[in-house]
């Protein structure tokens, strides 16, 4: 029962992975036809990640296990209102956190407090679709590679890395939010922070961030 329940965190891993990376891709293309060059979309310091599109695609996956349908029509609508849901509440928590946001819809029609619209809603269940006919039919493979130990020990350490990736972005990201309000270094992580990751280097990183 253990073995399975790791195999299974391990395959969501997995999967949040691939789908982390496709989402920087999808922004970089975003970012190329909206600004007409390449724009960082990053959602972490270190790598070609951007998380909301991991956690998008990971919710797709524990969703469809439970919903076991293949009608298109529920599966555009229920991708609409799952993706649509993450899309508002990683721009809700981003802001409230860390004072930022790294998309406003407010100018866009049948948008829902600037974080989400029914045309982006709309993406992710195109999303859902793409996720059901690519993805869903290679997780038989995934779950066949991951009972290697080889790829256990990569994954293991894949994870190890995107943890600390994952905090030290977002204590950058605090750090940064306290620098705006002129509230000073009191510790050495602080220090540290401020050395390491200024707002230069934050602002390049997470170039299309608005602050709020």
């Amino acid at each position: 029962m253990k073995k399975n329940k790791l195999n299974e965190i391990n395959k969501i891993f997995l999967i949040f992975m691939i789908g982390s990376i496709i989402g920087y891709i999808v922004e970089m293309i975003v970012a190329l036809v909206q600004e007409g060059h390449l724009e960082s979309r990053q959602g972490v310091i270190y790598g070609p990640f951007t998380p909301i599109y991991g956690v998008g695609i990971v919710i797709y996956y524990l969703a469809f296990q439970k919903i076991k349908t293949r009608d298109k029509k529920k599966i555009f609508l229920i991708s609409m209102i799952l993706g649509g849901t993450v899309e508002y509440l990683f721009s809700f928590l981003q802001e409230k956190i860390f004072g930022t946001v790294s998309w406003d819809y407010s100018n866009w029609i049948l948008n829902i407090n600037g974080r989400t619209t029914l045309i982006h809603c709309t993406y992710w269940g195109v999303a859902g679709l793409l996720y059901m006919s690519l993805i869903e039919p290679i997780i038989p493979k995934i779950e066949e590679m991951i009972q290697k130990n080889g790829v256990k020990i990569v994954s293991a350490g894949v994870a190890v890395l995107m943890i600390f990736n994952i905090t030290i972005s977002s204590m950058a990201a605090l750090r940064q939010k306290e620098r705006k309000y002129n509230i000073q270094a009191t510790s050495q992580i602080d220090i540290f922070l401020d050395k390491n990751y200024p707002d230069e280097y934050m602002n390049k990183i997470f170039a299309n961030k608005i602050e709020r």
